[in-house]
């Protein structure tokens, strides 16, 4: 007989398959540095027990490590992980009920979030289709593209972008929404229009959440891609 090697994402699988260390991977999914304190406190658990989990988090290159004199803060190591984590979740909620995301914590989930760096949910859904619709994106071989017209769309609202960053995947691509089931914008223009949109006070953060709220003035700046 035959014994093939254990694949490699066994390990990988093993680190994020323990409940304790999910909650504080999934905590992180907001894209966010987070003290190793807020990591104990989201996986419920002290916070000795939190960094003992840490370090294997570390260890496993699932996350980065940044201090500040005393303190410790942790985020995912890349947008490869985040990506990873939203397969997942896209795999564990699909035989969840449409109902499910119109309860409790789940609704203002459902309506914006953070998809690591970038907006989910049905508000990242609808700018998406906005962004097409207008012609602001253009679909590409495989990816998008920025306009003409959009690009001074984006301009009129105080957002610049690097002119060689335009033609590739990386600039703009699809992320299959797991609580939509539809597409939003991912990539470094969807980077970019979140940060912007955090920055200008067009959406806030929910606090301990990775849930979006769009303000008065976000409706108003984002109002012609969004309706």
């Amino acid at each position: 007989m035959v014994v093939t090697p254990e694949p490699r994402f066994a390990r990988i699988a093993t680190m994020i398959g323990d409940p304790t260390r999910a909650r504080m991977l999934s905590a992180l999914m907001g894209g966010q540095y987070m003290a190793a304190g807020e990591l104990a406190d989201a996986a419920g658990v002290s916070a000795q027990t939190a960094s003992t989990h840490i370090t294997k988090l570390l260890d496993s290159e699932l996350v980065v490590l940044r201090t500040q004199g005393r303190h410790r803060y942790l985020r995912l190591a890349d947008a490869e992980i985040a990506h990873v984590l939203e397969a997942l979740s896209l795999v564990a909620e699909r035989g969840a009920s449409a109902a499910k995301w119109e309860q409790g914590a789940y609704k203002p989930l459902k309506a914006a979030r953070t998809c690591y760096s970038h907006l989910a949910g049905e508000l990242g859904v609808a700018l998406f289709d906005g962004l097409l619709a207008r012609g602001t994106l253009a679909a590409e071989q495989g990816h998008y593209a920025l306009t003409d017209a959009g690009r001074e769309e984006l301009r009129s609202l105080g957002i610049e972008l690097p002119n060689d960053a335009t033609g590739s995947r990386r600039f703009a691509h699809a992320c299959f929404d797991w609580s939509e089931r539809r597409d939003h914008l991912a990539g470094s223009l969807a980077v970019t229009l979140l940060d912007h949109s955090l920055a200008q006070g067009w959406l806030r953060r929910v606090k301990d959440t990775r849930a979006l709220q769009l303000t008065p003035p976000g409706a108003k700046a984002l109002g012609r891609w969004i309706g």
